[in-house]
């Protein structure tokens, strides 16, 4: 697989605005923050996209998840509400292809689906 920028961020190659990490995963926040918490979980293995992710490594997102949903609590914005996203390819909107969970809140985010939101 391909070196990404993920990569260089997790080995401390390059600086990021890292807040959660694991022995499974690391957090930061979005260079290009989409709404007022923007914050990127992506695991310590290489898979590219979630089309390559095996039955027996589902476990992988779960961590994702449910650490995207204890730091929505940490900070105080569980209740509020929040929308994690995962990207799969060029036309889900991938543009790293190591896969990850985009957290987001702080704002109304909309509906899908509709104009506007």
């Amino acid at each position: 697989m391909p070196d990404t920028i993920f990569h260089k961020i997790i080995r401390r190659e390059i600086p990021a605005d890292i807040v959660f990490e694991d022995e499974h995963m690391i957090a930061f926040r979005d260079i290009a923050p989409q709404a007022p918490v923007h914050v990127l979980f992506v695991p310590k293995v290489d898979f590219a996209t979630l089309n390559e992710v095996p039955g027996s490594e589902a476990a992988v997102i779960g961590r994702l998840a449910t650490a995207a949903a204890r730091y929505a609590k940490q900070q105080g914005f569980a209740e509020d509400g929040y929308r994690i996203v995962m990207n799969c390819n060029g036309d889900g909107g991938q543009t790293v292809f190591q896969i990850h969970l985009h957290l987001l809140a702080g704002a109304p985010l909309g509906h899908f689906g509709t104009p506007g939101g």
